[in-house]
């Protein structure tokens, strides 16, 4: 395992872990909202096994450089991704996948940079645009829940804010105490000024999804009170070559509610791809 880090465009740090076999094919993380590098937990460590698998704290995030302003311009997230890229001599058959905002990334990155670099694209619980009236990019109802109390300064208010996800992340029944854990702790450690930051803005990238010339797969949780699956729906109706995976009864956190599953899922996906 190696922690780098690459300046962006512009400016800002961007620290990233790599683990897995440095020839094997790359395969980029973009976590949520307020999340980190470390929130995949055990699927990150069992893709490892197989893939080159690199792992993003996303601007404002983790350990990344956390700038006053820049968080509304698409091209800044797209150019976080391209430094990471070229950091690691990435030029073509990377697989990018973004769970939750990483998909609004992901999709700034393919916007700005086009596919010469991809292989295949993952969406899981996760939308491609945002901001009022963008197709696709509705909002679920634990996170209407959450606001405004997440954008808080104030400790309390803000962890009374995140308590409105519940299980949302980790999936119903048993709680998932250390997994639970990781990812409160991270969304709490978040900045306010850029959780908030993050929703003042609109982009939609429904044009970028239509003209894909690589595959897409969709992962979603038919039960996701976060990222409703129609936002997942509407990903794989607009991609040319799309194909899907719908969760019955699954939320937000695939890759924490049935690791196993979305490793298998993902990774057959993955040897499809040329």
């Amino acid at each position: 395992m190696a922690i780098r880090e690459v300046v962006s465009a512009d400016g800002t740090n961007i620290v990233y872990r790599v683990t897995g076999p440095e020839d094997a094919r790359p395969l980029v993380l973009l976590h949520g909202w307020s999340g980190t590098l470390r929130c995949w937990g055990r699927a990150a460590d069992d893709l490892a096994e197989r893939f080159r698998v690199i792992a993003l704290d996303l601007r404002g995030h983790g350990y990344s450089d956390a700038p006053e302003a820049g968080y509304d311009d698409p091209k800044n997230w797209a150019a976080d991704v391209a430094a990471v890229l070229a950091a690691e001599n990435i030029s073509a058959g990377a697989v990018l996948l973004g769970w939750s905002y990483g998909g609004i990334v992901l999709s700034d990155y393919l916007t700005a940079y086009g596919t010469a670099a991809v292989a295949g694209v993952v969406y899981t619980g996760s939308q491609a645009g945002i901001g009022k009236n963008v197709p696709g990019a509705a909002t679920g109802p634990a996170m209407q829940k959450a606001i405004p109390d997440v954008f808080e300064e104030s400790a309390g208010r803000a962890m009374r804010g995140f308590a409105a996800f519940g299980n949302a992340n980790t999936g119903p029944g048993r709680d998932k105490g250390g997994d639970a854990q990781r990812l409160f702790g991270g969304s709490v450690a978040t900045l306010p000024r850029v959780r908030k930051a993050l929703f003042y803005r609109t982009v939609d990238n429904t044009e970028t999804l239509a003209n894909l010339d690589v595959p897409v797969f969709v992962m979603h949780g038919e039960a996701d009170p976060v990222v409703p699956v129609e936002n997942g729906r509407y990903i794989a109706d607009t991609a040319p070559n799309s194909s899907t995976s719908y969760w019955p009864q699954a939320q937000h956190g695939l890759f924490i509610e049935d690791p196993e599953r979305f490793v298998a899922e993902l990774t057959a996906f993955v040897e499809t791809l040329s």
